[in-house]
């Protein structure tokens, strides 16, 4: 793969392969039919993750531990052309082994007798119609729904199979396996008032006339309660086994950075038309927006190459209702291009319904086709009514204005869903502005804004759920780095550890090879490649001599291949087996080695097939080379070699990550993200660097009662962001986190404090624990405050989180913070946990080692609390 997957990626794309291993099985042991659906919000990159699996499938994956199979042929259905075609070229720009020639649309001229296996097919609704020249002739096995005489019609020139036919011989031969994915599967089914009649999809995958059901049915859909209840409705159930779900959770995906965290909704203050007062605003924010993106790339380091990133070309969309009179046109272009000074005429664009020029009063706007809006960095603002409200996605669009009524608010939540994603599929450390979107919206109040709001946080089948991890503001205001405060709170909070959330199946010689791939790409350490590789073969020389007996038997076990003899006798009631064993082959012995590129990697199992046959000499046979092939694939069998091999794996990782600590914190953001990612490419919690913020955005005025004008939202001095005045709203804390706030501020000493962000950030100070079911998952501790002991300048750092100790994560939590204690604690001045007790605030002291024995002892967090373990607060 050209990308590297997030771990929620990783996670599903296993669990996809493993259900697609279990239905090959059940069709051609058992002859059963299976279905299963891939759900993930929108964003979550299921494109990628579908790339994954089918690159795993097709050529094998040491990282899923999957072997190539040979039988598998993929159908990509979906009832858009287009879709197909947009998702033909994400394929190969995420896939380094899918070629150009792997995947084929169907279309006349199109005959073959079969699918051939290690190929997608991009087939549509249209191209099965019944006037489809890929289709006539078929018998449709039903005469009230053909067209009259359609089977006397001979199929058109170059035509000698239908694709039907093709289908039914692929599905037949008992060689092969036929997946159909069905890409936004929701749809395709018909209504309810077509559901009695037999659809396409239905025909496709439930089979009719001499064509068998589809084998193995895959849908992939971000709403896949709608995908499962066509499949029922259209009674395929019955007859066909479905496996598990395959389900993203919404929190990881964004936690991975790939959506933006923050949607800042403007409304009007008071009633009247504010049509151009907030289109105004918006294209401000506009300019705005590329200011910041083009400041931000200049801050950015080159790469080793010299090379400089290109800024972000940020796009306004401009939503107008369904019937729009010229008047609105021209007076919203007058007010955009008063606005932006330098604006050219051809950077407007539409995507309206009539795909032409269109004259609005002394204004041409061209048209230009939705999926390319994202690369056409030239258009600068957007004109659309609903074409880019689904299967469209711009992640530079940062600013949107709707002139709809507030009567249409799934139209703008629509639109919305379609602009969360972060232009460089990475959260900006510390930058929450760049990592927001802002909608604009003069037809709204705040009540029917709050119809909105619902939707964004709690998510609908149009907007992706953020699992809790979004913000939705209104009006709200940009915070900075506070003026008042001294540098050394800055180096405080920069010293502050924080830890990675581990991965699953985490492979520690995969982490080493993508951190040596890094510092070479980096220029950190040019030959960090070649010296990974000689490290990993020096250990493998030296477990092949510390583990010799285990060795030569798995080195025997290599080369013998056992076998079985069922005997039986014409008229008896039993057979007899006989066992025997042959010497393997050439072919036996690669099958062999490439399991041990599976456990090795293909990298390190063939650069120790390289150390052991030497350099190529053509005077010399094979049997070098098949001797090294046959010790390879025995040490991969070998567990001990494996563990000595991993843990040497990891050494190497942590000696290189602290050489060059230095070196990696000088690279860009794009590029620290990446070596942040392989840090946590392990199965424990690792020390990770947390960013300064930079900015935050935040609302400074909160709902007055009963329709009252708005009430300003209370401040609180010393806070790391803040206006220029040195305040910072804390209208998000309850009055608890209150509490605590002003009894750390008034202790002698209190120099600052830092709301921890509750999001996934790197700017978050996080703490992995263990959650009921052994998954690991991240707290954020509330507070981080910084103060000074009695007679010293110098600063210290306090962890205090207040957590409910009702709450069914209380417990878990508890034992994770005592665990990061364990390791950080005297990095700390503090680390204390509260919760109240009938109304009294109880407090456990992290850094105390008998209180965190207690810990890992309760039975539940009230108990703990309730203990002589805690103390008053």
């Amino acid at each position: 793969m050209r990308y590297t997957l997030k771990d929620y990626q990783a996670d599903a794309v296993r669990d996809v392969l493993s259900n697609l291993a279990d239905a090959r099985k059940r069709f051609h042991l058992l002859g059963d039919r299976s279905q299963f659906a891939l759900t993930a919000t929108t964003g979550a990159g299921k494109t990628v993750m579908a790339a994954a699996a089918i690159e795993a499938l097709f050529y094998g994956d040491e990282e899923f531990d999957v072997a190539p199979d040979p039988s598998v042929v993929v159908l990509w259905f979906s009832d858009d052309p287009n879709l197909n075609e947009q998702t033909r070229f994400r394929l190969m720009a995420a896939s380094d082994k899918l070629k150009h020639s792997d995947l084929v649309t169907i279309q006349h001229p199109f005959s073959v007798e079969k699918l051939r296996p290690g190929k997608v097919y991009f087939l549509n609704t249209g191209k099965l119609t019944k006037t489809s020249l890929l289709t006539r002739g078929h018998d449709q096995g039903d005469e009230t729904t053909q067209i009259p005489g359609l089977r006397e019609l001979a199929a058109p020139d170059l035509q000698g199979y239908t694709v039907w036919d093709t289908l039914a011989n692929t599905i037949e031969d008992s060689e092969l396996t036929l997946v159909m994915v069905q890409d936004e599967a929701h749809r395709g089914f018909g209504t309810k008032a077509t559901r009695d009649k037999a659809t396409i999809v239905r025909r496709l995958i439930d089979g009719h006339a001499h064509v068998p059901p589809m084998p193995v049915v895959w849908g992939i859909s971000a709403t896949v309660q709608r995908f499962e209840a066509a499949m029922d409705e259209a009674k395929l159930t019955g007859h066909r086994f479905p496996l598990p779900r395959v389900s993203v959770d919404p929190a990881r995906v964004q936690e991975s950075g790939l959506l933006k965290d923050t949607i800042a909704l403007d409304i009007p203050a008071e009633t009247g038309s504010f049509d151009t007062v907030l289109l105004a605003r918006a294209t401000r924010k506009a300019v705005e927006s590329t200011r910041a993106w083009a400041e931000y790339a200049a801050s950015q380091p080159a790469d080793a190459a010299g090379s400089t990133a290109d800024p972000v070309v940020p796009l306004m969309v401009l939503q107008v209702p369904n019937t729009p009179d010229e008047e609105l046109y021209v007076r919203a272009l007058d007010t955009i291009f008063e606005q932006w000074p330098g604006l050219s005429e051809d950077a407007v664009a539409h995507v309206l319904g009539d795909h032409s020029i269109q004259q609005w009063g002394p204004y041409q706007v061209r048209y230009v086709a939705p999926e390319r809006v994202q690369d056409t960095t030239e258009v600068r603002v957007l004109i659309a009514k609903e074409a880019i409200s689904t299967g469209w996605d711009c992640p530079r669009a940062e600013v949107l204005v709707s002139f709809r009524p507030a009567k249409d608010a799934v139209h703008i939540t629509q639109l919305l869903g379609r602009m969360v994603r972060t232009p460089l599929a990475m959260r900006i450390p510390g930058n929450e502005k760049l990592n927001a979107v802002e909608c604009l919206l003069p037809h709204f109040d705040r009540r029917t804004a709050e119809t909105v709001i619902k939707v964004l946080t709690a998510g609908s089948e149009d907007f992706p759920d953020s699992g809790g991890e979004r913000k939705v503001l209104i009006d709200p205001q940009e915070f900075g780095p506070n003026p008042h405060l001294p540098e050394a709170v800055w180096e405080a909070l920069d010293a502050i550890p924080s830890q990675s959330l581990p991965r699953k199946g985490a492979k520690p010689i995969k982490r080493l090879l993508a951190l040596a791939h890094a510092l070479a790409t980096d220029g950190i350490r040019p030959d960090a490649g070649k010296q990974a590789l000689a490290e990993l073969c020096a250990v493998l020389d030296g477990c092949a001599a510390r583990y010799r007996t285990e060795v030569d038997q798995a080195v025997s076990d290599v080369w013998t291949v056992e076998g079985e003899t069922v005997v039986g006798t014409y008229g008896a009631a039993s057979t007899s087996i006989e066992r025997f064993t042959a010497a393997a082959d050439d072919r036996a012995i690669m099958a062999a080695f490439r399991d041990a590129g599976r456990v090795l990697t293909q990298a390190v199992a063939g650069a120790y097939v390289d150390r052991l046959a030497g350099p190529e000499d053509p005077n010399t046979d094979d049997d070098g080379l098949r001797d090294a092939h046959a010790t390879t694939a025995a040490l991969a069998l070998v567990r001990q070699v494996r563990e000595d091999l991993d843990r040497e794996a990891d050494a190497l990782t942590m000696k290189w990550f602290d050489e060059h600590r230095v070196a990696i914190l000088d690279v860009s953001d794009e590029r620290l993200a990446e070596y942040n990612e392989i840090r946590a490419m392990s199965t424990d919690p690792q020390r990770m660097v947390i960013s300064r913020p930079k900015n935050v955005i935040a609302e400074t005025k909160r709902p007055g009662l009963d329709g009252a004008e708005p009430e300003p939202v209370p401040t609180q001095r010393l806070h790391l962001l803040s206006d220029g005045q040195g305040d910072f709203p804390v209208g998000d804390l309850n009055d608890w986190e209150l509490n605590v706030l002003h009894a750390e501020m008034e202790r002698p000493g209190a120099v600052a404090w830092y709301r921890n962000p509750a999001r996934s950030a790197q700017e978050a100070v996080s703490v992995a624990y263990q959650d009921g079911t052994g998954d690991w998952r991240t707290l954020r501790p509330d507070f981080v405050f910084f103060d000074t002991a009695p007679g010293s300048e110098t600063l210290r750092a306090s962890l205090v989180d207040p957590h409910s100790h009702h709450l069914a994560d209380a417990l878990p939590k508890l034992r994770g913070l005592a665990r990061f204690a364990a390791e950080y604690g005297d990095e700390f001045h503090r680390i204390e946990a509260l919760t109240q007790l009938e109304g009294k605030p109880r407090v456990l002291n992290m850094k105390d080692e008998s209180v965190r024995d207690a810990a890992e002892k309760a039975t539940s967090a009230q108990a703990l609390y309730e203990s002589v373990w805690a103390q008053n607060y």
